[in-house]
């Protein structure tokens, strides 16, 4: 049903970064907390493609459009990612509100989403929704944050990073 985009071979860890939101602006404090990951999950609204080729420096990048990614570099990137982490299906959208499909029938243990700013980790009926919040610019008083993905075995865990915004 799901075409996978990227299988991380399970060792027995995996470190996934998840940002979302940058909007043009990669801050120094991102690649710092990203530096000892396996792969960098992107939520969209990146803003820039140059931001996408700074995180490869760091990890392979998996990226969705947001409604602010425009241009011919946008078009790349799509609505929508299945991401194989160990015995985890991700799926990874920008917005929530456009969710189509139901993630326990589709078999997902999570669903990555960004949009909002707000960071929140909420288990739902078996499944994680993660949105890792704003890495960019802030936006009224919301925290600047990622969120950091760990797949040992079949335990999912996430959690929240606070960058100090400069």
């Amino acid at each position: 049903m799901f075409g996978l985009n990227v299988v991380v071979k399970a060792k027995m860890t995996t470190r996934i970064g998840v940002v979302s939101d940058t909007h043009g602006l990669l801050r120094p404090e991102v690649m710092p907390a990203l530096a000892d990951v396996d792969l960098i999950l992107h939520a969209g609204d990146v803003g820039d493609e140059a931001i996408l080729g700074r995180l490869r420096e760091l990890a392979p990048v998996i990226a969705v459009r947001g409604n602010v990614d425009r241009g011919a570099w946008a078009t790349r990137l799509k609505a929508a990612e299945v991401i194989e982490a160990g015995a985890h299906h991700l799926y990874m959208l920008h917005d929530l509100g456009a969710l189509d499909l139901d993630p326990v029938a589709a078999g997902f243990s999570g669903v990555i989403y960004g949009h909002s700013h707000q960071p929140s980790i909420e288990p739902r009926g078996g499944v994680l929704y993660l949105n890792p919040g704003s890495a960019g610019p802030r936006r009224f008083a919301l925290p600047v944050t990622l969120a950091m993905l760990t797949v040992a075995g079949d335990r999912l865990d996430a959690r929240l990073i606070h960058l100090k915004a400069t």
